[in-house]
């Protein structure tokens, strides 16, 4: 049976994926994991990809490329997302780990990843008929799609993720209420093409910030995909964790069972954008999928 390795460059974290293809078609996972890098450290106020970041992000590629080739992988396919579509330099990135890991990175716009993403939660979620929007909020952006059952109606990318905000408001440690209100207002103001009032049957959230979410209502010392795909979490929950995070040191937070030490800075903003989603869409509650880009890659570029 093939197998086929996927690897997922975003701007805080690069997520890296072996799968075997059964004769049935369908698929089995061999690796699935991801590695925080920061690649879209400093990214905004330089326009272009640190030596540190990039110097990071390289080796995790170089060890999931060998890591691959462990593993006895018929191809490898890399994309790039936000991070990489807005950094000046982002060539000298491709180029580097082209050289090093012997791995070339495409870099694919909003749209296509919005629709990879919604190819992945079809496929791994059982949802019923009906208007489902899917978004996916990273590091640098936010990826909505919006469907009715099988066809995807529509598609962007908006420049609305955790690090960014992060950085701008300064949400990595003890927020006030103040300062928390003030990003708040900034996120709604970004996902204003959202609009109001239109109130899809399911929303579903992937990436990193609702995944950890997920990992922290269960108090999931391990992480664990089963138990965190398709689990259902309820505004109220959301809110509970904006407060848990913005009344903690970093070192506080990252004490909290569930979360990702790594990602301990960034999870105020993240779950600040997940609420904002959730207000501008009308809906109490979304599902979560662990499955993300990476899935929807192996489908649509391996299957047949």
């Amino acid at each position: 049976m093939a197998r086929y390795a996927v690897i997922d460059v975003g701007t805080n974290s690069v997520k890296f994926n072996v799968s075997e293809r059964r004769e049935d078609g369908t698929w089995r996972t061999v690796v699935d994991r991801a590695e925080i890098t920061r690649l879209g450290e400093g990214l905004q106020e330089t326009g272009e990809i640190n030596s540190d970041a990039m110097e990071r992000t390289v080796s995790a590629i170089g060890a999931m490329a060998a890591e691959a080739q462990d593993n006895g992988v018929t191809a490898i396919v890399a994309v790039g997302t936000m991070g990489m579509r807005i950094a000046g330099n982002s060539d000298q990135f491709i180029d580097a780990v082209q050289q090093r890991c012997g791995v070339r990175i495409e870099v694919i716009p909003g749209e296509e990843e919005g629709r990879l993403a919604y190819l992945a939660v079809k496929s791994g979620l059982g949802l019923a008929e009906g208007s489902l929007v899917i978004f996916d909020t990273g590091g640098g952006s936010t990826q909505f799609t919006f469907g009715r059952g099988a066809s995807v109606e529509e598609r962007f990318s908006l420049n609305v993720g955790a690090v960014r905000f992060t950085e701008e408001y300064g949400l990595g440690g003890m927020v006030s209420p103040a300062q928390l209100r003030t990003a708040l207002d900034a996120i709604a103001a970004d996902l204003a093409r959202l609009g109001t009032g239109r109130s899809p049957d399911a929303l579903v959230g992937m990436g990193g910030a609702i995944t950890n979410i997920a990992a922290v209502k269960h108090g999931l010392a391990k992480y664990d995909p089963d138990i965190v795909q398709g689990s259902v979490i309820e505004r109220a929950e959301i809110e509970r964790q904006i407060e848990l995070y913005r009344s903690r040191s970093l070192d506080d937070r990252r004490k909290i069972v569930g979360l990702q030490p790594k990602r301990a800075d960034v999870i105020l903003a993240g779950a600040c954008i997940v609420m904002t989603v959730m207000d501008k869409l009308s809906k109490d509650e979304l599902s979560v999928s662990d499955r993300g880009l990476r899935h929807g890659l192996l489908i649509d570029r391996f299957a047949s």
